[in-house]
């Protein structure tokens, strides 16, 4: 799918660069600090497991990274640091997050960002024909296989969730 115009994204753009087959979905984002990513998988009638979520992260102080994981799971973030040559990790904090990447929290995707990022992806995505992604912006969702997610971004896969 080619979504040009109007409305494409950052991460759109990207995909259609990379000729990489994609569907998009579109919902009516509710604004609210909690639950955003279940919030999506509700509205789209998909399953939690197979929406994942886009979380920076800053590995040993000084190094900005991306953690994907399942929207139900919990980032394991010594799991993360480790997956991507560091000891430890922290979130890094919403103004920092959009600043790194140029997307608004409930927009953060993977895909697209300002600059390339270290990018780990949570084993558990690997299980599944296909994962949603953010989109790049609040309200639109990307459908794509995780193994072409995983090439595209250069992504490594770790056990980084936890129910």
């Amino acid at each position: 799918m080619r979504f040009v115009g109007k409305g494409a994204t950052p991460a759109t753009r990207a995909l259609d660069r990379s000729g990489i087959a994609y569907r998009r979905h579109l919902y009516t984002f509710a604004p609210g600090d909690d639950g955003i990513g279940l919030q999506a998988a509700a509205a789209l009638g998909v399953a939690p497991e197979r929406l994942l979520k886009t979380l920076v992260i800053v590995i040993d102080d000084d190094r900005p990274a991306l953690a994907m994981i399942a929207v139900g799971r919990s980032l394991d973030l010594k799991a993360s640091a480790g997956a991507l040559g560091g000891k430890r990790a922290e979130l890094a904090s919403v103004p920092t997050a959009e600043r790194l990447t140029g997307y608004v929290k409930g927009g953060i995707s993977a895909l697209g960002t300002r600059k390339p990022l270290p990018t780990i992806v949570d084993r558990a995505a690997t299980e599944h024909a296909s994962v949603l992604v953010n989109g790049g912006r609040r309200g639109l969702q990307i459908e794509l296989a995780p193994g072409d997610l995983i090439r595209l971004i250069g992504a490594v896969t770790a056990n980084a969730g936890r129910t």
